[in-house]
């Protein structure tokens, strides 16, 4: 049976029919607001009746990046849209007046992990860490072939352990978060303050940049570094060795078979992975008395929340 799935960003929704095999059969799109919850609900009751007057759906999965309740029905926090506590599920379900659509709602990293291990780079392992690194650094563990939720539903939340004491202040209210060291945010950070501080290094950089280090983004740090730039490349393998050495960590923790290094920031391959498995190997407890777990890249790009979102609305 097909499922739509409902991937929420910042600034629109792309939702699509999934079917059982993680194939995407229809797309589509809207514009939205964070401020405007109401109105997301409605994009949300739009994409659906858009897509199953062609399709035959039999549920719908919403990815939100925030916490979500152990029953998939709302979100308790989220950081970029004006969530509190709120019930979406029924929102969008009163919208629709139509009960028979089961509507789940997943966080947006698990709903990619789980992508990525039904139909992506796990879909061979059992037991897996998913890492997400965009803006932030998100996470998704599935061990023993199931998704980990925690007990209220906020499990993951890998990007906010703190590896730095007293490091660099992070969104959440707290100092020293592995996200303000392994993100494209840090990145971009860590970029700016070399081309203040180091000119005479950075000067590919701030051409990229169009001579204002303020528009300095990750993707043109990862463009001066496929092109061989050394203070680019620096700058990666610099976050690629916080990646390893916290996945070293989490490893510790969660012996996974598998880890999937996934977000924008994966687009630079081997300039990050490289230095995330040395990292990784460096740290790692126990090492030579164990098996380890691989580093790979993840495989189902974009289209990873909403297929995940998807097949999770089935179970």
């Amino acid at each position: 049976m097909h499922a739509i799935g409902v991937d929420i960003g910042g600034t629109k929704i792309a939702a699509g029919v999934v079917d059982e095999d993680g194939t995407i059969l229809a797309q589509t799109r809207r514009e939205t607001s964070p401020d405007d919850v109401a109105g997301i609900d409605k994009a949300i009751a739009e994409v659906y009746l858009e897509l199953s007057g062609s399709y035959e759906v039999s549920a719908m999965g919403v990815a939100a990046a925030g916490f979500v309740s152990a029953d998939r029905s709302s979100v308790l926090f989220a950081p970029n849209i004006a969530w509190r506590d709120y019930p979406l599920r029924q929102r969008v379900q009163a919208i629709l007046q139509n009960d028979d659509v089961l509507v789940a709602v997943e966080n947006d990293a698990n709903a990619a992990g789980w992508a990525e291990f039904r139909f992506g780079a796990a879909r061979d392992v059992d037991d897996m860490l998913m890492l997400t690194v965009g803006t932030g650094l998100g996470g998704a563990i599935v061990s023993n072939g199931k998704l980990v939720r925690g007990a209220w539903g906020v499990a993951a939340e890998i990007g906010h352990m703190r590896v730095v004491p007293g490091g660099h202040y992070c969104g959440c209210g707290h100092e020293g978060c592995w996200e303000q060291y392994a993100s494209g945010s840090a990145l971009v950070r860590d970029a700016q303050a070399t081309v203040i501080i180091q000119p005479e290094r950075a000067t590919r950089l701030l051409e990229l940049a169009g001579g204002d280090v303020e528009k300095l983004n990750g993707p043109q740090v990862t463009q001066a570094a496929q092109e061989g730039d050394p203070l680019a490349i620096e700058l990666l393998a610099e976050l690629g060795r916080w990646l390893g050495e916290g996945a070293a960590s989490a490893t510790a923790l969660l012996d996974p078979a598998l880890i999937v290094v996934g977000g924008g920031v994966a687009d630079a391959g081997d300039l990050l992975l490289a230095p995330a498995r040395n990292g990784f190997a460096e740290q790692l407890s126990g090492r030579g008395h164990r098996p380890e777990a691989k580093i790979v890249v993840a495989s189902m790009g974009n289209d990873a929340g909403m297929v995940g979102a998807a097949d999770l609305a089935r179970l």
